[in-house]
């Protein structure tokens, strides 16, 4: 009786300690917004479309990176070395999203940028295959663009690294 007692001590303490685990606030792993660009409401229509509309608006390979958050293999994408003047858009909704004044080589084999343009993009904690990462999605579709890390160049020090499958380049 006294190890039936123990044991139920020892599993109770154990599910208490996972709960508490599992209870705290992940959103504290978000990367905050680069300096002047809080995360502000606007006043962009967000666009909802069925799945079916997803799939006949974009190409296999887009919707996979927009829609189902998939990712594009390093060093294949078409933005990686491209370095026109210009805008880099959204490819569902076409919300202008990141600058080529903000475009630098990071050497990961994805566009980088070191900032977005006003509030266009969004981040969100992502916590899949157990990592602690920051989403980027655009604002307006919900699309995800890729991921920003804390590891880019001064004066925001971030690198959103992008799938080019999630963009288009406008001049």
């Amino acid at each position: 009786m006294k190890k039936f007692f123990f044991f139920l001590i020892i599993s109770l303490s154990i599910l208490m300690s996972c709960a508490f685990i599992s209870s705290s606030d992940s959103n504290d792993e978000i990367i905050p917004y680069p300096k002047g660009k809080n995360e502000i409401k606007d006043t962009l229509t967000p666009i909802h479309l069925s799945e079916s509309n997803w799939k006949t608006k974009l190409d296999a390979s887009s919707y996979e990176i927009l829609r189902n958050k998939g990712t594009e293999r390093a060093f294949s994408g078409t933005y990686d070395k491209h370095y026109s003047e210009g805008t880099y858009c959204c490819k569902g909704c076409g919300l202008p999203l990141f600058s080529s004044k903000d475009k630098f080589n990071s050497g990961t084999g994805w566009p980088s940028y070191s900032n977005f343009i006003n509030n266009h993009v969004e981040h969100v904690f992502d916590g899949t295959y157990g990592w602690n990462r920051t989403e980027v999605v655009c604002k307006r579709c919900k699309g995800h663009l890729g991921h920003v890390f804390n590891d880019g160049p001064k004066p925001t020090g971030l690198r959103y690294c992008i799938n080019s499958l999630s963009l288009l380049f406008q001049d």
